[in-house]
Parts: structure tokens; sequence; C-alpha cells
């Protein structure tokens, strides 16, 4: 499992190297104002060069039986060979004393600053440009004690860039250090406090659980870079309520439509046998099978949210469908007849779905059309599906009841009255419309309308 990260760390870490960058800008701020001259920082890039070619110096002094002096090493020789007017001296504070191996000339020149005692002298050797440094001289912590060492024509090399970046730092660090240690205990300090908020929202979102879907986070205290997180979880949790509701309501679709067939089924098998005990037997044994492969294809529609509907055609399908219900119409002594074109008519949707739909129809007309009636399953160029019975019915004030759950138009109507409430709610999730319309002469004609594979839109039809 990878490790997480922690946002405290990271604020803390982001805010150093922030610090250490604003350090380096600043430096080179410093370093363009002062070479056009606004600031007393470096006037030019030769005076980078100076602390490099000191600590050479330093570098160079050694003791010996007779006291200190300078022997150049190899990286003084190879400085000297590249800036040939390089000249410098070391000078002990007590009794302004010279180093042998010392610049005799730039010693002499420095005598008029003996009884200064100054951190810092620049000077000056060029007459035409006595406000132009070329050398500096500066008291210095050496190996050996405390000596004054002065560097007289210092010449730029690309690295004391960054070796007098170095050494600037080095000597702030004092200053430097305090202060981002400070500052980083006060982001992580700050970080945590501001993160309280978002700790009491993850302990309210602990609290909630299938049966606790209800509740909400509280935003009210949430401040405003976390609000739109807590908007977006209360928005997730408020999908889950629907989908958790929406799968109760689908357990108990099956739960009771299932229990009015299955009561049924049984009753006939405890009453006396009649001469339509097999058909009715088939017929019970149907309904249960229609109504399983109903909630099975919704809880499949659901499952398939991310696949693609594929073309169907209508006119197969529907031939298909009613075909299979032939043989039990005749044993109901009732028939079955299929109209459609001779050309295919496709639609864009889930094959499992439409044929669950219109099994439903096809069974609810059988059972409402008359002993001896037909029904009629039509197939229209339009992208339309009919299912045709003449029986009693559906009063113009119950089309839209008959397609809620549970609706009974009277206590002795058979049936939960579940089947067209899924077969809407199929039709619903498919894009397309179920309908109910009077048959000429009496009965209902409901109406399947589909969106046409090559429109992509939900045709409308007209009886």
């Amino acid at each position: 499992m990878k490790k997480r990260q922690s946002l405290s760390l990271r604020v803390v870490a982001g805010l150093v190297a922030a610090q250490a960058v604003a350090i380096v800008i600043g430096w080179a701020v410093a370093l363009a104002l002062g070479l056009s001259g606004v600031e007393d920082f470096a006037r030019t890039l030769d005076e980078l060069a100076y602390p490099r070619q000191r600590d050479l110096v330093v570098d160079s002094i050694v003791r010996d039986g007779s006291g200190l002096r300078i022997v150049p090493t190899a990286n003084l020789r190879q400085e000297l060979q590249r800036v040939p007017d390089l000249t410098f001296a070391v000078v002990e504070p007590d009794g302004w004393r010279m180093i042998p191996g010392s610049s005799e000339a730039l010693f002499e020149r420095l005598r008029g600053v003996a009884d200064l005692h100054s951190e810092w002298v620049s000077f000056s050797s060029n007459p035409a440009l006595p406000a132009r440094s070329t050398g500096f001289l500066q008291p210095r912590n050496t190996p050996h004690g405390r000596l004054l060492v002065a560097i007289d024509g210092f010449r730029f090399r690309l690295d004391d860039l960054f070796l007098s970046l170095w050494f600037d730092v080095r000597w702030l660090a004092v200053y430097l250090f305090p202060g981002a240690l400070l500052s980083a205990a006060m982001a992580w300090f700050a970080v945590r406090r501001g993160l309280a908020p978002l700790r009491d929202v993850a302990e309210n979102a602990r609290k909630i659980d299938i049966l606790r879907l209800d509740q909400r986070l509280d935003d009210t205290l949430a401040p405003v870079e976390i609000a739109p997180l807590v908007e977006g979880m209360n928005d997730a949790l408020a999908r889950l309520e629907s989908g958790a509701a929406q799968l109760r309501r689908f357990v108990a679709n099956a739960a009771h439509e299932l229990r009015t067939p299955v009561a049924i089924l049984i009753a006939r098998l405890d009453a006396p046998r009649d001469e339509n005990f097999t058909a009715d037997l088939q017929r019970d044994a149907q309904r249960i099978r229609n109504i399983v492969e109903q909630l099975l294809a919704t809880s499949r529609l659901g499952a398939q949210a991310t696949r693609k509907p594929e073309a169907l055609d209508l006119v197969r399908l529907a031939r298909d469908l009613a075909a299979d219900a032939a043989l039990l119409a005749l044993q109901s002594r009732r028939r079955i007849e299929f109209e459609g074109p001779a050309a295919p008519v496709f639609v864009s949707s889930y094959p499992f779905a439409i044929a669950s739909v219109l099994s439903n129809l096809i069974d609810n007309a059988l059972r409402a059309e008359p002993a001896g009636g037909g029904v009629i399953v039509r197939v229209l160029d339009r992208g339309v599906i009919e299912v045709i019975d003449h029986g009693p019915g559906v009063a113009e004030q119950d089309r839209a009841a008959i397609f809620e759950p549970f609706w009974r138009k009277s206590e002795e109507t058979r049936g939960a009255g579940l089947g067209l409430a899924i077969a809407r709610e199929l039709m619903e999730a498919l894009g397309g419309e179920i309908s109910v319309h009077d048959t000429p002469g009496g009965g209902a004609t409901f109406l399947l309308r589909f969106a046409r594979a090559n429109g992509g839109q939900t045709l409308d039809a007209d009886r």
C-alpha cells in the first residue's frame, strides 16, 4: 500500500523551499541593483571574485620556525596565471607586520588604514576610476589567528556567482536559520489548526452507514477552501440515499409482485381441478416468469449503465415474443396476431429490457382479452410498438395511476399493480415512453415509443 503524504509536511517543505528561492532571488536582485549603482552591494562582477581569491591566499599561509609566511598553493599559482595583475598582502594586526610572501607595494599603500580598525576597507589602484573598487581589505579568522587579508586586482569567474551566494548565505545563516525554523513551526501549527474542521467532517462521515444515509456533513464551519469538498460529499450521499431507496423499492417490487401470482398458483393447486387447470397453471407460471424477467432487466440495466446500447430490430423481436406467447394464448382460448412492416425497424436500445417490457404487456393483454378474442402486437415503421386488447380498457382518469407502484382500481383487483410501474421505469431508463389509449370498439392499446437507431430521438406516434 502506498504511504500517504502529510499535507502539513508538504506545506512546511513548500514554505522552506519558497524561503530558499526567495533568498536566492533577493540576492540576485541586490546584485543587479549593485551593478546598476542603485545599491552598494557589488558594483562590478569582479568584486564577486574576492571571497574565493581571499580564501586561496589564506590557504597558502603556513607557519615555520621563523613565523608565518605565504607559500602559494597550486590553486593560488593557477589563479595568478589566470590573473597576472593579482596582488595580495597579509598583515598581522598587532604591530601592523606584513607576512613574508605579501606584495610590499600593496602593503605600503595600505599603511594609511593601520589605525582605522575597520572591518571592511575597499580601495582602488586605478587612478582613472578612483570610485571603482579594485581591492578589499578584511580581517579574517584563520587557523593561524586573526589576520588582515588584502586582495587587489581581482577578476571575475563564472563560478564566483555561486561561491559568492554561498558565502553570503553562510554569513547570514545565523539570522536566516532561526527565522526559517520559526516559520516552519508556525506553518505546521497553522496547517494543523486549519485542518481541524476537516477532521471534524471526517469524524462525522465515519458515523454514516447504510442505515443513516439521510444524514449530511455539516458544512457551516467548513473553511472556504474545503467547502466544495464537503458539498461534493453531501451530493454523493444524496445520490447514495436515492440509490438505496431505489434498491429498497426494487426489493419491495419483487416481493409484492411475486406474492400475488404465487398465492394464486397455490390456490389453484389446492382447488379441484377443472378442464382449464393446465392452461391456468401455465398462465400463472408465465406471469411469474415475466415478473422475474422484468426485475432482472431492471437490475441488469443499472449494471450496464456504462455499456452502449445496440441497434435492435423491433420487428424481429416483437414477432418472436408474439410467437412465444401463441401457444399459451391458444390454451387459454385466445389468439395472438402480429402485424409489422416487411423491412426491419431499428432502434438503439438493450434487447433484454425491451423484451421484458413487451412480454409484460402481452401477458396483461391476454389476461384482459375476453375468451375467444385476439390480442394484436403491431410494429410501426416509426419505431413504435402497439399491444392491443379488446377487454374492459382503462378509464381516462386511471391512465396515469396504472403506472404507479401498488395501484389497484379496487380491492377486488388481482395483482399488486407493479408490472406497469416496472415497465415505465425501464422505458424511462431506455429513453423511451410508454402510454395507454383506447382501442376502437373497446379495450386498451399500450404504446411503446423508442429512439430510432439512425435518428437518436424518441419518436412520436399518432394512432
